[in-house]
């Protein structure tokens, strides 16, 4: 292997990694298994020093602080029955337009993103509450389906995103512009949602027929309903006005939002010793499970750095004489179909190293491409066989939908995402004008 010239060298380390995840074997231990044989063959016992050098450097980073408290925030939300009251307020509100539920849908989707931080939290939540409620009064299942498992994967995007920070954290890039970055192509994403939901019941009401008047409401009991929105979005605002203005760091920020939580939780009465194992248990586990890729991934693409990969990559791009936005396709049409068989981890940690020194070499901003890898991500999670949100979904879902009618629900919604996806390539400012404006 020492003698293969580097382009043999990386694909035999990738094969060898994809091949032991298909056997079944976790990402940590295929990126190690994988980069451990490779240093040992390409630079004998002393290449396994890279392993303790890369280990420091993975833990030496205060950035990681805010991933388990931006965690812990998230799931004390997800059991402080915040979203049962976010949709009886939906409820009121609009259930008399036609769709208006699934708009509403929407609309709480995009909150608890901007308060877990995470996209499964969404996804099953509403699948609990939102989706029989629905179903109950006559909307089509397709729709229902395809609106929450959308509207859940905006967790990627809106902040406090977990997986943007682990983008920064491999890229170097600020926490606050990547999070700034996301807000205005998340709020459109959104928009995108609401008018395609619109739509489609303006022209077919009995996709979303509008409530009975027995369950519809005075502008009085309307306007009382409002209050359910003021816990959270007073902590939303304290989080992300902390990161975005540069009063705290975001590991500061994350603390704030983790107290802010079970403040939230207490005045629903639901802060129990119960409760407090689970999430305490629950985000310990995940964390276990980020750090060991983290230290995996970051050892793997070190050798992988050593080898030339960059350099290799940019000789292929000359030689075919590709145009710099064809190779930024190139990127995105390659986490697309990554997003089929992988999950939106091992995604960033394989390829971020590999993919964001040739973004710089091509002169194009990293923000903006990190906005492009987080919707081509929100793609994946829906993209049969294996996007994330279709089996969120179908764990939730009555036994009278398939998962064939949970993948054509989310036929629609994957096409939606690409448009606001190209979109964003189109027009770099829908990203970019926020972190210009405040940074």
């Amino acid at each position: 292997m020492a003698e293969l010239d580097p382009l043999t060298t990386t694909a035999i380390m990738f094969l060898s990694m994809l091949a032991l995840m298909a056997m079944g074997s976790p990402l940590a231990w295929a990126l190690t298994i994988s980069g451990v044989g490779s240093a040992f063959v390409l630079w004998g016992p002393g290449g396994l020093e890279l392993l303790v050098s890369s280990t420091y450097s993975a833990m030496d980073n205060f950035l990681l602080v805010a991933l388990p408290l931006f965690i812990f925030m998230g799931l004390v939300l997800q059991r402080s029955g915040i979203t049962d009251d976010l949709f009886e307020m939906i409820h009121k509100l609009m259930g008399g337009v036609p769709g208006g539920l699934g708009v509403g849908t929407v609309i709480i989707c995009a909150l608890i993103a901007a308060m877990a931080g995470v996209s499964g939290a969404a996804t099953v939540s509403l699948g609990i509450i939102a989706l029989p409620a629905m179903l109950k009064r006559g909307y089509d299942k397709k729709l229902v389906t395809g609106t929450i498992m959308a509207g859940g994967a905006l967790g990627f995007l809106i902040p406090p995103s977990v997986l943007m920070i682990i983008y920064a954290f491999l890229s170097r890039d600020s926490v606050g512009k990547l999070f700034a970055a996301g807000l205005m192509p998340g709020l459109m994403l959104a928009g995108i949602y609401i008018l395609y939901v619109l739509v489609r019941c303006r022209f077919n009401p009995s996709l979303g027929p509008p409530a009975p008047d027995e369950e519809r409401f005075s502008g009085l009991e309307k306007l009382k309903s409002l209050r359910h929105l003021i816990p959270p979005g007073v902590l939303i605002a304290t989080v992300l006005g902390c990161i975005i203005g540069g009063v705290t760091s975001p590991s500061e920020a994350s603390a704030i939002g983790a107290f802010g939580a079970l403040v939230i939780a207490a005045l629903h009465g639901r802060v129990s010793w119960d409760m407090l194992r689970y999430v305490m248990l629950t985000t310990t586990k995940l964390m276990g499970m980020l750090m060991w890729i983290t230290i995996a991934a970051v050892f793997f693409s070190k050798i992988y750095v050593g080898l030339g990969a960059g350099m290799i990559v940019g000789e292929l791009i000359e030689d075919f004489e590709l145009s710099p936005i064809l190779v930024i396709i190139a990127m995105l049409a390659t986490y697309f179909v990554l997003g089929m068989f992988l999950d939106d981890f091992a995604i960033v940690f394989i390829t971020v190293p590999l993919f964001v020194p040739i973004v710089r070499d091509l002169g194009y901003d990293t923000t903006w491409f990190a906005v492009l890898f987080i919707l081509s991500m929100q793609s994946a999670y829906l993209t049969p066989p294996f996007g994330y949100n279709l089996f969120y979904m179908r764990s939730v879902a009555p036994a009278d939908i398939t998962i064939g009618d949970i993948y054509w629900a989310a036929i629609p919604f994957v096409a939606l995402q690409i448009f606001g996806l190209a979109l964003v390539v189109a027009f770099p400012q829908i990203a970019l004008w926020l972190p210009g404006l405040l940074f």
